[in-house]
């Protein structure tokens, strides 16, 4: 290994680390804001995110088509983008900020479960392995019988569910869409949907809770951009573990600003996730199979730069925006 190669691949290691931190304290945010319906904090949140992407296709020169060539398959993806941002914001709103992540981390097992039947990809021993692993992880950390199965468990579990779907069309239309549209769809059913939704939920907001909304948009575009900078810099295998990190972030802000405490349930139960993720990450870098859907993926870089043509690939690395996942 080269130092050019070793300095860029710590570049991508230190993008990453940079880009999880801010997507960490854009889901802090997120929890701080009470009071507020979630289809409101939504609508806001994807509204102020939607500022600099419109103003990059307006002063944006290329000429591009906006119409999908798979409409259907782009319709279901913003279906999926649209329940697990609500999903995941209304957990991060009602549950310890380390058990939303230790949920959401099981991303990884529905993805490669969902990749069976629809993109026809083998399973072998090892991912199985890890499958099961993860599973035991989430059971850990919901501990039926002994707690109670609330409403925001399951937005935790259905935002991960939604990652693995938006994860899966991504890889299966990727190819045949641009980013912008994979980008713009999302973000404009979101603003529909949650929009007419907040007229029927709509609560005054302080100027303080406004600011935050608008810091939450600001934040995922900076953290959106910050991966994709690290995936220009450095292999996936290198990246992607960078992700776990967040659960440092999640002990730090739950215990300094929500005074949350974590139980050794939910500690052990995420490390058997993580550990489950780091298998699946691993057994990618072996993968005989050409281009699993794990491979350069993340759930916080919904239909990243692997999954796009080339001119997806220039457009992908000049903006970057959140448009579904936690």
């Amino acid at each position: 290994m080269t130092d050019s190669t070793a300095d860029s691949k710590m570049r991508g290691v230190g993008f990453a680390l940079l880009g999880f931190a801010t997507f960490s304290l854009h889901d802090a945010l997120i929890k701080s804001i009470e009071g507020v319906p979630v289809f409101q904090v939504v609508f806001f949140v994807v509204l102020f995110s939607f500022v600099p992407f419109a103003l990059f296709l307006a002063f944006d020169g290329t000429e591009r088509s906006l119409r999908p060539n798979l409409p259907r398959l782009v319709a279901l993806r913003c279906l999926f983008s649209v329940i697990g941002l609500l999903c995941v914001f209304y957990a991060f709103g009602n549950l310890p900020l380390a058990q939303v992540y230790s949920l959401i981390f099981a991303a990884p097992i529905l993805i490669t479960l969902l990749a069976i039947p629809i993109l026809g990809e083998r399973v072998r021993l090892v991912r199985w392995f890890a499958i099961f692993l993860g599973m035991a992880g989430v059971l850990i950390v919901l501990r039926p019988g002994s707690t109670s199965l609330a409403l925001s468990h399951v937005a935790a579990l259905g935002a991960a569910t939604c990652t693995a779907f938006v994860s899966v069309v991504t890889r299966k239309i990727g190819s045949r869409e641009h980013s912008v549209t994979l980008i713009l769809y999302p973000m404009l059913t979101n603003i529909l949907v949650t929009g007419i939704a907040t007229m029927f939920v709509y609560v005054p907001l302080l100027g303080d809770v406004l600011l935050r909304l608008c810091a939450v948009g600001v934040l995922s575009v900076i953290a959106q951009s910050l991966m994709i900078q690290a995936y220009r810099a450095s292999e996936a295998q290198f990246v992607a573990p960078m992700q776990y990190s967040q659960m440092l972030w999640a002990l730090f802000y739950g215990s300094l600003i929500f005074n949350e405490s974590v139980d050794r349930s939910v500690l052990l139960g995420a490390t058997v996730i993580v550990f489950s993720g780091l298998l699946f990450i691993w057994r990618e870098l072996v993968a005989s199979i050409t281009q699993p859907v794990l491979r350069t993926r993340n759930t916080r870089l919904s239909g990243g730069p692997a999954t796009s043509p080339a001119e997806a690939d220039k457009f992908e690395q000049k903006l970057g925006v959140r448009t579904a996942e936690p």
